[in-house]
């Protein structure tokens, strides 16, 4: 299964989000300038975690994006199914209906093997996403990265703490 760049930068923006004080708003172009991102891309994946209920947008002078929910109360999948959708990667049109050897419906009632591997691994996979908040991602970063991500949320073009 491939996933698009744009969950790599919804998951990151969530993250970096979860450091904000207080639920603070932070502008869009905040969040594309500590990635390095192009803004009006960006724009459209924010757009996708608003609209999937991983994020709340404000508008106007103070405006921005924060976390619809504590850090952990999203988990990966949210972040995922909000810019993914959550369709299943596989679809079984049941082949061994058709060609020269089809079998009757009535012997294809349950799935065969090949669709079953296919629905545990999918099961298993989003199982595991669910099973990792937002808080639990912060939980894995150096402290200067959470240094760093204060800093920057606070001031944009203020110093940040040095990599030591």
């Amino acid at each position: 299964m491939k996933l698009s760049q744009g969950v790599e930068w919804a998951a990151h923006c969530c993250l970096l989000l979860a450091h904000a004080e207080d639920g603070a708003a932070v502008p869009r172009t905040t969040l594309a300038g500590y990635y390095g991102l192009p803004d009006a891309y960006l724009a459209k994946h924010l757009k996708s975690l608003v609209r999937g209920g991983v994020l709340a947008a404000t508008s106007g002078p103070r405006g921005g994006f924060r976390l619809a929910r504590t850090p952990d109360g999203i988990t990966v999948l949210d972040i995922v199914e909000a810019i993914e959708g959550s369709s299943p990667p596989f679809v079984c049109t049941e082949i061994r209906q058709r060609g020269a050897c089809a079998l009757p419906a009535e012997r294809c009632e349950r799935p065969c093997g090949v669709a079953q591997v296919m629905y545990d691994a999918d099961r298993a996979w989003r199982d595991s996403l669910r099973g990792v908040t937002v808080a639990d991602l912060g939980d894995r970063l150096p402290d200067v990265l959470r240094e760093r991500a204060r800093a920057w949320l606070e001031d944009p073009s203020g110093p940040l703490p040095a990599f030591v």
